[in-house]
C-alpha cells in the first residue's frame, strides 16, 4: 500500500502487474499518527514521509468546551421507542473532565496518550446505562446519573496504559479520577454556602438512598419536602423526575466528596447521611 502511495504522490500513476497506468488524479493525501509509536507497528516508511509536504504536530483539546463539542458530534446516536434521552450539561462536563484529568495524571502513560475516543466511548456508555434503566423501569425519559459512572471503568480501561507497576490497578486509578472530576464540576456549579440548608437537613436526620436501579419517582418521594435541594436541582436544569434524580445524585455526591456528607455503600445502592 505504501509503495502504491509513493507512485500516486510522486509519479502520479499506478502500476498494475508491471504496466503503468496514468490516471488524471486530483487528490491529496492526509495521514495521521500518534507522536509515540509505542506498539512498534504501522510505521510510515521514510521515502513516503519525504513526499509529504508538511508535518503538523497538534494536540488534544485543551478546553472542556471543545472536548464536549467533539464528543457530541462524533458519538453514536441510539434510542428506544418511547424513551427520550436527556443529557445534563454537568454530566457532559464530568465525562470531559475525566479525560482531561487522565491526560495530566502521573499514573497514566502520557506517551501512549488519552485520546478523544475515551471521551466519546465514555459518554456513549453513560447514555446507554441510563437508557437501559429507563427501559427496565418503564420510564419515558432517560438521564445519566452519578451512580452510572461505574460503567466508565469498562470503556476507559482498555484505552489507557498505566505508568506505574505493582499494586496499582486501573479500577483504583480511574475511580479516583472520576471522583475528582465530579468534585471539580460540582465546585463550578455551586458556590460556598449555597447548599448549607441542604446540609442542615441531613444534620437534622435526613438520609437519602440512591441506586442506578432506582426509579426516578422514588427520588422525589425522598426529597420532595426539601425545597433547598429542589431549588438546587432546578439550577442544574431538572424539569422532570429523571433529570431531578440525576441532579439529586450529583448534588449529594458533590457534598460527600466535599466532606459535607457521609456515604454508606452497599450492594446495589448507596446511602447519604450526616
Amino acid at each position: 500500500i505504501q509503495v502504491g502511495l509513493l507512485n500516486i504522490m510522486e509519479e502520479r500513476d499506478v502500476q498494475i502487474r508491471g504496466y503503468k497506468v496514468r490516471l488524471p488524479l486530483d487528490l491529496y493525501v492526509v495521514a495521521s499518527a500518534n507522536p509515540e509509536d509505542y506498539t512498534n507497528r504501522g510505521r510510515i516508511i521514510t521515502p513516503l514521509k519525504d513526499r509529504f509536504g508538511s508535518q503538523i504536530r497538534t494536540h488534544y483539546p485543551r478546553r472542556l468546551e471543545d472536548e464536549i463539542a467533539i464528543m457530541d458530534a462524533e458519538r453514536t446516536r441510539f434510542s428506544a421507542d418511547g424513551v427520550q434521552t436527556v443529557a445534563p450539561g454537568y454530566m457532559k462536563q464530568v465525562v470531559a473532565e475525566l479525560t482531561h484529568l487522565a491526560r495530566r495524571s502521573p499514573e497514566i502513560s502520557q506517551r501512549s496518550g488519552v485520546s478523544v475516543r475515551v471521551t466519546i466511548c465514555n459518554w456513549e456508555n453513560l447514555l446507554s446505562s441510563a437508557l437501559k434503566r429507563a427501559i427496565r423501569l418503564g420510564e419515558n425519559v432517560a438521564a445519566p446519573r452519578v451512580s452510572d459512572l461505574g460503567a466508565l471503568v469498562a470503556s476507559t480501561a482498555g484505552k489507557i496504559e498505566l505508568e506505574t507497576v505493582g499494586d496499582t490497578s486501573e479500577d483504583r486509578v480511574l475511580g479516583k479520577l472520576v471522583q475528582r472530576a465530579v468534585l471539580g464540576v460540582f465546585g463550578k456549579s455551586f458556590g460556598g454556602g449555597e447548599l448549607d440548608e441542604v446540609v442542615a437537613a441531613f444534620q437534622n436526620g435526613l438520609a437519602v438512598t440512591v441506586s442506578d436501579r432506582m426509579a426516578s419517582a422514588d427520588y422525589a418521594k425522598q426529597v420532595g419536602q426539601l425545597r433547598p435541594l429542589q431549588a438546587a436541582a432546578r439550577k442544574l436544569g431538572a424539569t422532570d423526575p429523571a433529570t431531578t434524580a440525576a441532579a439529586v445524585e450529583f448534588i449529594l455526591e458533590g457534598l460527600h466528596l466535599g466532606k459535607k456528607l457521609n456515604k454508606d455503600v452497599q450492594a446495589g445502592h448507596a446511602r447519604y447521611r450526616s
